[in-house]
């Protein structure tokens, strides 16, 4: 309650400004020396650092303030100085990740090797820029971002050969030769041909490949998170057609390759999007667990047999994440309590021995978290502890050692005020309706420094909106950014709010956005927008907007939607017609330019660049590989025929962000917009 005490005026125009909405939580104004832009972007201030691990099942390792070091024991109630024991990192290999028999895997270019008994094998060598082995493939979507998956007993390794021969190259800009040369690289565009998958099992005793046989869909299927039997003598896969409207989880035979069954099958006019392998229970070969929204509405467990029998575990409306087990109890992280926050659960499961999960028995689900907020967690190896990370709003953080039994939880460490000294802005944690009525929409409002609600202030909303987000957590500072906090030093109020189309929400939330990226997102980012524009203290002649990626798609588009409401905008990697996104994410949400021409006519920037009035800058790595110049240069050459003023800054040398200490000159850069034109 403390944290809610402010001066009477402040209170009173917090309370006015959001009458018909919730606050959640305030964290207090209080006085000290103002961040630099340094501080804010490079130096880490005002951040809760910490982080936890286990070395084994009874030590574990606490990581504080970056290098304060301490380690602690289930069996002690004493901190003290880490001391790390060098015989649990085994025999180092310069080349390469170990599996458990001892070989390794490396990558090396375009190629795939293995190193046993001091010997390179050579499991898939590339002598073609379109053939790759055991490397980055589909773009790294749908949850699976490595190329390769050891075995459980590390004798064989699964892999990819991608095959991106039909994929168009797009041309990079290399300036750091002495004439400058252009760096090609696969890009499979919207619509357009995509890469051919295969995966292989390579084995280390018989030093050969055995191809699995995929030969649902067509050719340009998906194959993704892939899954090993504990026995090692299977391989599942997750089967998509290139549409994403379909998947088949398949059961492979490792010794050939050949296909066993199809467990189950997943359809969904909107898209499906798998994400998780599955996990069997330990000592089973038989059963496992499988995440998916696709059945009841929201992402939740099922135990599955191997002959496809399902059976709901998680029976919540709320998005659940797998998180371990020990095969007797499942335990997961759930957004049940609320979407902002995260508690760990743990559900007892008693199974036959046969493979009947039908007749299986499941226990009430057990809250092994406690207190409000976000809990990041890590359990040991036999499941018995598990070490608990957890902030909120005005709770910069708080560790603790805790039994998976529920009966035992010690404190470990509690987080100072890492802002304390330092000029804080008075925050604020609370929700809005999102426009359809249907749902609260989380926000994060920072007031600017010496806040006086008889005064006008201007308003920077921070924005992202996309799939795979959550911007707003019930978090320390709400998961603030420091650049967010230097703003408000400088007198803006900074607003940042999710919407649907946002993650953590369940599949209806998730798929607003079906074929229309950007719509929903701007109506349920409006909603925020209008409630303050109605404030006394808010300048509505005086609202910016900045976002990168997705978010630089969303700013160009509010600019371009609401051009009597947003006045400046700064714009960074936008997307500005789906038409030159990739395939795996933008034909999900968007399907193609043949099969939805409506929806990209109505998202196209391009199509909308006729309605800029405001001050729009745009800023864009020039060797940007995942969102390509194409698109930005092409929006400024569509301003350029219709007589629009429009600023553009290329970061010759940056991809898709800027980083390091050039983030330094990119957050300078731009600041001065705002300060310049808002």
């Amino acid at each position: 309650m403390k944290r809610l005490i402010l001066t009477a005026g402040v209170l009173l125009a917090c309370t006015f400004a959001f009458a018909q909405n919730r606050v959640l939580d305030t964290y207090p104004a209080h006085p000290g020396k103002d961040l630099s832009m340094e501080d804010a972007v490079l130096n880490g201030v005002g951040y809760a650092r910490s982080n936890v691990s286990w070395q084994d099942n009874e030590t574990f390792i606490v990581y504080r303030d970056r290098n304060r070091i301490v380690q602690g024991s289930v069996n002690s109630e004493n901190l003290e100085p880490y001391r790390p024991d060098r015989t649990l990192l085994g025999p180092r290999d310069n080349r390469g990740d170990r599996g458990a028999a001892g070989y390794s895997v490396y990558l090396e270019g375009d190629s795939f090797y293995g190193v046993k008994d001091g010997r390179t094998l050579e499991i898939g060598v590339s002598t073609d820029r379109n053939i790759v082995y055991g490397g980055t493939m589909m773009r790294n979507e749908f949850g699976f971002t490595k190329g390769y998956l050891w075995s459980p007993d590390g004798k064989k390794v699964a892999y990819y050969k991608k095959d991106q021969s039909r994929v168009t190259d797009f041309p990079l800009l290399n300036i750091r030769t002495r004439t400058g040369e252009l760096e090609l690289i696969k890009y499979p565009m919207n619509g357009m041909d995509s890469e051919l998958l295969q995966v292989g099992v390579f084995d280390f005793e018989t030093e050969t490949t055995t191809w699995m046989d995929v030969t649902d869909f067509s050719e340009e299927r998906f194959i993704t998170n892939l899954a090993w039997s504990p026995d090692a003598k299977y391989l599942y896969a997750q089967v998509l057609d290139r549409s994403q409207h379909h998947m088949k989880m398949n059961q492979y035979r490792v010794a050939d390759g050949s296909f066993v069954r199809t467990l189950l099958t997943e359809d969904n006019d909107a898209w499906v999007e798998p994400q998780d392998p599955v996990h069997f229970l330990e000592g089973r070969t038989d059963v496992f667990i499988y995440r998916t929204d696709n059945r009841d509405g929201y992402k939740n467990l099922y135990l599955v047999d191997t002959l496809g029998t399902l059976r709901r575990l998680t029976s919540v409306q709320a998005d659940v994440e797998y998180v371990a087990n020990d095969g007797k109890a499942v335990f997961y992280t759930s957004a049940q309590n609320s979407p902002v926050e995260n508690h760990l659960y743990r559900i007892d499961v008693q199974l036959p021995r046969k493979k009947v999960i039908t007749k299986a028995k499941l226990g009430k689900p057990v809250q092994l978290t406690r207190g409000r907020g976000w809990h990041s967690v890590r359990l040991n190896a036999n499941k018995k502890w598990f070490l608990d990370q957890v902030s909120n709003l005005s709770l910069p953080g708080r560790i603790s050692l805790c039994s998976t039994d529920g009966k035992k939880v010690r404190e470990l460490v509690v987080l100072e005020d890492p802002l304390a000294g330092w000029n804080a802005c008075q925050v604020e944690l609370g929700t809005v309706p999102s426009a359809d009525g249907l749902y609260e929409n989380y926000y994060r409002l920072i007031y600017p420094k010496d806040f006086d609600p008889a005064r006008k202030y201007p308003v920077i909303l921070y924005v992202y909106g996309g799939p795979h987000s959550q911007l707003v957590q019930d978090s320390w500072l709400g998961s603030i950014r420091m650049w967010e906090m230097y703003m408000a030093q400088k007198g803006y109020i900074v607003y940042v709010q999710d919407n649907r189309g946002t993650s953590n929400r369940g599949a209806a939330f998730e798929k607003a956005i079906n074929r229309q990226c950007g719509q929903a997102e701007m109506e349920d980012q409006m909603v925020g927008i209008d409630r303050l524009r109605s404030l006394p203290y808010v300048d509505s002649s005086r609202i910016g907007v900045h976002g990168w990626s997705y978010g630089g798609f969303m700013t160009i588009s509010l600019l371009t939607h609401y051009p009597d409401v947003f006045q400046v905008g700064v714009a960074g990697g936008p997307v500005i017609d789906w038409q030159w996104y990739e395939v795996m994410y933008g034909e999900r949400y968007m399907d193609t330019p043949e099969t939805n021409p409506e929806g990209f006519k109505k998202t196209s920037l391009i199509e909308n660049a006729k309605n800029l009035k405001g001050h729009l800058l745009i800023i864009q790595g020039a060797i940007d590989d995942t969102v390509v110049w194409e698109h930005s240069l092409s929006f400024i050459q569509r301003c350029i025929d219709l007589n629009i003023p429009v600023h553009y800054f290329p970061y010759p040398v940056a991809r898709h962000n800027v980083a390091g200490r050039n983030r330094l000159h990119l957050m300078n850069k731009v600041t001065a917009y705002f300060e310049d034109y808002l």
